[in-house]
């Protein structure tokens, strides 16, 4: 599909170093490190992000982070619809430029995040209107994400319930690290076991700050999440899993029996917590972090 048309003062929309530097100044813009806003200036990584989301018509796309529309345009070739959200006012009617008018673009303007543990229910709304018009049997998130909301959003929308096909995302190179991370390593935390318990994790490469703009202080990754329904009907109430990981890993330093017996909602008796983990077969002089994830299944559920 042709470049949509574009005021003289602007180049082609290749979004390079130089491309940027002459944009913002065109607009008077500048990027805004509170927002999280890192733009992606490697358009074989631009192209590598596409190419791992295998897109085609039958796909409804999310992408969080619209920025200047360097991915949504990419996107929108390959995609039957395409809903793209940002938060930051000023780029908005900039990335509506780039892209042009396309019927199976729609732009929302706001946070993805309606409160930390809640998706924008407007946005969700706005996805499921695109998917039905254009008649888009499957969803997928893909996105270079602020690094601000990286965290809140995959792991809310595994816990909503979506039916996401895959997310293929640019996040943090901590972020990744802890997405993937086996248990027993300094990485492995809730969100590992989280995420690695309804979906298969996969980095597809990882991403130095030379090829963003601004450069971030930290590398970055792409990482493929393929949500796995069999794994997810084997957590049952996965909002429920998510509460008790958060306040079982808010004691990570103490041994099991220390931190089921502090737990933030209650003290809990030790003798009924020493006679369950027995039951369960679970040394309590381990860490949260030394169980692998079926163990923090079975601890849930006689704890939670």
């Amino acid at each position: 599909m042709p470049d949509s048309p574009e005021p003289a003062d602007v180049p082609s929309p290749r979004q390079t170093l130089s491309y940027l530097h002459r944009l913002f100044a065109s607009f008077g813009l500048e990027a805004k490190s509170k927002l999280g806003q890192n733009f992606l200036i490697d358009l074989n990584l631009l192209d590598l992000i596409v190419r791992t989301a295998e897109l085609d018509r039958s796909d409804a796309v999310l992408e969080v982070g619209t920025g200047t529309g360097s991915l949504t345009g990419r996107l929108a070739d390959l995609a039957g619809a395409v809903c793209t959200v940002e938060i930051d006012k000023m780029l908005q009617p900039v990335a509506k430029q780039i892209v042009g008018p396309r019927d199976n673009v729609r732009f929302l303007f706001g946070d993805a995040l309606a409160k930390k543990n809640e998706l924008n229910p407007d946005m969700l709304a706005a996805w499921d209107e695109m998917a039905r018009e254009h008649q888009c049997p499957r969803r997928k998130l893909v996105a270079n994400l602020p690094f601000v909301i990286a965290t809140p959003l995959i792991s809310n929308l595994l816990i909503a319930g979506v039916p996401t096909e895959r997310m293929v995302v640019m996040v943090q190179w901590e972020i990744a690290e802890r997405l993937r991370a086996a248990v027993g390593t300094k990485d492995y935390n809730a969100l590992s076991v989280l995420v690695q318990s309804v979906a298969d994790v996969e980095v597809v490469r990882k991403v130095l700050p030379a090829n963003f703009y601004p450069r971030p202080k930290v590398d970055s990754a792409i990482v493929k999440i393929v949500p796995n329904a069999e794994k997810r009907a084997k957590v049952g109430d996965v909002t429920a899993f998510r509460v008790f990981l958060r306040d079982l890993y808010v004691h990570r330093r103490k041994n099991l029996r220390q931190a089921l017996s502090g737990w933030p909602s209650g003290r809990k008796d030790k003798s009924h917590i020493d006679a369950k983990l027995k039951e369960l077969g679970i040394d309590g002089t381990l860490r949260s972090e030394a169980l692998d994830l079926e163990q923090h299944l079975r601890l849930s559920r006689a704890f939670a």
